[in-house]
């Protein structure tokens, strides 16, 4: 089957930690790639952000990526990209009406993506597959005024989930908010992410580290949400250790980056700022080592439409304290693989830190129970089996309609 694959602003190809590069490219990139190891062939549409991307970019067998112009050829944020998903979809239309290569169906992953897809879609016959990624009334929720999405994402969003063939829901938090939205039910298979358990395991080797001084490990892009203040406030109750975050823009430019000084100040006003290492980001081959090092991974988001952090530190056999938001309450097992706790408390983060850091037996029984779950219940392989199978129904459903009206 020929898949086309829709990812505007989130390119398999591109270089993690940066304020839009983060979870959606992982995703697409391993996605991809399982898709292919089944037997199909993969394209993935990105837009075109600098001169000297070719239009046709080999990623891996059976996986290639296209870069599609529309907007300028430079990097934008991607809640500025809305106005140019015409050109992407008239682009689309192009290809999919004069290329030898045309899709069975399509996969577009964020809203825009959607937008994009399903005017593509209706003027081709391609059947179109929806996956979220994040959702503007969650954003809006806990963000307010400072949601910076276009003001029409949240109507379009409920419009694109009656209007496409499946929505692809990748934790039970996403499928309850869908369907408040008014998404039917039965338009939507659950699906979460997988995670590459060959590449991400406790066997090899690690980063470096003190071993006298208990290590927290925290990984994201630099955004607020990720809650990285409130990790760094629960720090003062957990004497010792140490806190290392990966994420954010390259170490030869931490110096500069507004957000890594706005930490460092907080963490000099807490009295944490001699256990606070701050690594920046690092190439995605080297995160096993980062993991294995790390006693217990702390996630503390605001919101999390699904986080594949934990689930690699989980295929490490690394315990995980998060907040229960989002697709982390699917993930950790409360009291079985990990910790819980509310959002935004910093209190709750540095008790439940404090108290999985002083119990070795409680540590081991969480590491132990994670590393199982990862690999019984997340792998790419088994999220492109099911995918392969949702393809197969939408592609069988909707003959060619036409343009679109």
């Amino acid at each position: 089957m020929r898949i086309a694959m829709i990812s505007e602003h989130a390119s398999p190809l591109a270089a993690l930690g940066g304020v839009d590069a983060g979870g959606q490219n992982t995703h697409v990139a391993e996605l991809a790639t399982a898709l292919a190891g089944e037997g199909h062939d993969v394209r993935v549409y990105t837009r075109r952000d600098s001169t000297d991307q070719p239009v046709l970019v080999p990623m891996a067998d059976g996986v290639t990526v296209a870069h599609v112009p529309a907007g300028p050829p430079e990097p934008l944020p991607k809640d500025e990209l809305l106005p140019y998903m015409k050109d992407f979809s008239r682009w689309l239309v192009d290809q999919w009406r004069g290329d030898e290569w045309a899709p069975s169906v399509a996969h577009a992953h964020f809203w825009m993506s959607g937008l994009a897809a399903v005017t593509a879609g209706r003027q081709t016959g391609v059947p179109v597959v929806q996956t979220y990624h994040a959702l503007g009334t969650v954003k809006r929720r806990h963000q307010g005024a400072a949601d910076t999405s276009p003001a029409r994402r949240i109507g379009y969003e409920r419009a694109l989930g009656r209007a496409v063939d499946r929505v692809v829901a990748q934790c039970q938090d996403e499928v309850r908010e869908l369907v408040r939205m008014g998404v039917p039910r039965n338009r939507m298979a659950l699906i979460p992410s997988g995670v590459d358990s060959e590449r991400f395991s406790p066997e090899g080797a690690a980063e470096p580290r003190d071993p006298d001084r208990p290590r927290i490990l925290t990984v994201g892009r630099f955004v607020e949400r990720k809650g990285f203040a409130d990790l760094i406030r629960a720090l003062k109750i957990v004497p010792g250790a140490e806190c290392v975050v990966v994420g954010g823009p390259p170490p030869d430019r931490l110096d500069g980056d507004q957000f890594a000084g706005k930490l460092r100040r907080l963490a000099e006003s807490t009295k944490v700022a001699d256990r606070l290492r701050i690594v920046g980001a690092v190439p995605a081959n080297e995160m096993p080592r980062w993991y294995r090092s790390a006693d217990v991974l702390a996630t503390a988001p605001w919101y999390e439409p699904f986080g594949l952090t934990p689930l690699e530190a989980m295929a490490c056999g690394v315990p995980v304290i998060g907040t229960a938001v989002g697709g982390l309450t699917d993930t950790v097992v409360d009291g079985l693989t990990g910790d819980l706790v509310p959002p935004r408390d910093p209190r709750s983060l540095g008790m439940a830190l404090r108290r999985v850091l002083g119990d070795p037996v409680r540590r081991f029984a969480y590491a132990t129970a994670a590393l199982d779950r990862a690999r019984q219940c997340y792998s790419w392989k088994r999220a492109a089996e099911q995918l392969g199978a949702v393809y197969a129904t939408v592609s069988g459903l909707r003959p060619a309609t036409g343009a679109v009206a």
